[in-house]
């Protein structure tokens, strides 16, 4: 995937700009999120899954690790796995919790809230930084 970067002005802009990324994946996908607190990754997360027609609600799984998404109108893609690792203290518990499982399935899209802190251990993946400034987002994607 080729390096892309914008700035948004607003969480309209935010979102506005990964529904368009939805459209762009096909299954399969690791995304790695990293930005500081607040700064959107959730956001985006909901916006792409509004993209792919994900009606249920989609919130942060900080408390639980893990949330699943079942995706009906699209070709490949089936469900999006939606973790975040920020409570880990060390990357193995992500192994040993079994939340690996999910990553690179052919119908499955993951997205990875504070995904650095697992970075090192994953053979292939997408990095969506999310940096805020005010009202402005700077998202970089490669």
């Amino acid at each position: 995937m080729k390096k892309r970067e914008i700035t948004t002005n607003s969480e309209v802009e935010t979102r506005l700009f990964a529904k368009n990324f939805a459209k762009t994946l096909k299954g399969g996908e690791v995304i790695l999120l990293t930005g500081e607190l607040g700064a959107g990754k959730t956001v985006f997360v909901q916006a792409v899954c509004d993209g792919l027609g994900i009606k249920q609600k989609v919130t942060s799984p900080t408390f639980i690790l893990m949330n699943l998404y079942r995706v009906s109108k699209h070709k490949t893609i089936k469900r999006i796995c939606h973790l975040d690792v920020y409570r880990l203290d060390d990357p193995k518990e992500f192994i040993d919790s079994g939340l690996d499982e999910y990553l690179y399935q052919k119908d499955t899209v993951c997205f990875i809230e504070w995904g650095e802190k697992i970075e090192k251990m994953l053979k292939k993946y997408i990095h969506a930084t999310i940096t805020i400034k005010g009202e402005k987002r700077k998202i970089i994607i490669k």
